[in-house]
């Protein structure tokens, strides 16, 4: 019996790319075959999925980025990509489409739609991004990591939680060590975007802590190429143990081993952090758009699980003093961590691969 195809189309940030590497996984195990359609930035951004995935760079482009020539080239190159994406799918046909945001996404999602191919879309945001806009009421399904998500009148939104990797699961629920006067871990992550206020503001909020405190912290800081070797310095001249990245291959460890975690709200990084069980303090990304980041938190804040400080509010006093609040009482940062838990989804694969399967299913009926 030939394998199935899953085609999934994903752009290139982390936000779209682990919850797409999550189903890859489990696809994969159910003995389908998996395509990754992205373009070439998207394609930096595979290195975590399964040997046995195949990656399709088909072009692509935004009308949000460059100048007026690379504005009027974008109508083209997506229409190069939707006809690549096409002639692929004529030649090796996918069971299922499934999009997960990203203007990547586009060519095989329109290829998918022109096709009249099963397909669905992820949004992982309780906002839709503008490509998942766009095709919301042109899919089966548009399957919401955030509960409410905003949706257009038709499309037919189902909650299944944002799909968090392996290597997240495997720390599911992971002991929580409370805060006390021994090392504690704080994890910093800025995201992709929006990463330099974290650079500018954490550094010196971690130095303003009591130093009863201060000589136990132990940080792990992702920053931006640009700003790491001052934030390394900062943390240098200022007694603090920090490992200063741009990324790090390994987040579900050091979250798992953190005491506190200061990010900013975007998708997988909620999802991670109610699967593992973290407090946190939370400074959604003012620049998202439809503030999506904002709703993102807002399971983790109302559940009692984080912090959440706006970033017109955010600065050194304001940031130091929460960290402290939380430090400073182990008993209210266990519970934090319990709270984390209960607004998690660890199955949200499961439901997304369920969803895969009955479209494929009621195809070949």
């Amino acid at each position: 019996m030939t394998q199935p195809l899953l085609m999934i189309a994903a752009g290139g940030t982390g936000g779209h790319m682990f919850p797409a590497q999550a189903l890859a996984e489990a696809m994969l195990n159910r003995g389908w075959r998996v395509k990754l359609s992205t373009d070439a930035r998207g394609a930096r951004y595979t290195g975590g999925f399964p040997h046995t995935t195949e990656i399709v760079e088909v072009p692509s482009a935004t009308f949000a980025r460059g100048g007026l020539l690379a504005k009027a080239a974008v109508g083209p190159k997506i229409a190069a990509g939707v006809l690549s994406a096409m002639v692929q799918m004529r030649r090796d046909r996918p069971a299922v489409v499934v999009g997960f945001g990203g203007y990547p996404s586009i060519p095989a999602l329109a290829a998918a739609t022109l096709l009249k191919l099963p397909r669905m879309i992820h949004e992982q945001n309780g906002i839709l991004g503008r490509v998942n806009q766009k095709f919301a009421t042109r899919v089966a399904h548009v399957a919401c990591g955030v509960w409410p998500t905003e949706l257009p009148e038709g499309a037919d939104g189902l909650h299944v939680g944002n799909p968090v990797r392996a290597a997240v699961l495997e720390r599911a629920g992971a002991g929580y060590i409370p805060p006390g006067d021994y090392p504690m871990s704080v994890l910093v992550m800025g995201g992709s975007q929006g990463a330099r206020i974290l650079s500018d503001v954490v550094p010196p909020a971690l130095a303003g802590l009591p130093m009863d405190m201060l000589r136990n912290i132990r940080v792990s800081h992702q920053a931006r190429d640009e700003d790491g070797e001052r934030v390394a310095k900062y943390y240098a001249e200022n007694g603090i143990s920090a490992e200063v990245e741009p990324f790090f291959h390994d987040v579900p460890k050091r979250m798992s081993e953190a005491q506190l975690v200061i990010s900013r709200a975007g998708a997988s990084s909620i999802a991670d952090l109610s699967v593992i069980g973290r407090p946190s303090i939370l400074i959604p990304y003012a620049a998202a758009a439809g503030d999506h980041q904002s709703a993102n938190a807002r399971g983790l804040v109302d559940a009692g699980a984080a912090v959440l400080i706006p970033e017109s509010a955010l600065d050194v006093p304001a940031l130091t003093e929460q960290i402290t609040a939380i430090l400073s009482n182990p008993d209210a940062a266990l519970q934090m961590a319990i709270a984390a838990l209960s607004v998690g989804a660890p199955d949200a694969t499961e439901r997304l691969v369920a969803l895969v399967e009955e479209l494929a299913a009621k195809e070949n009926q």
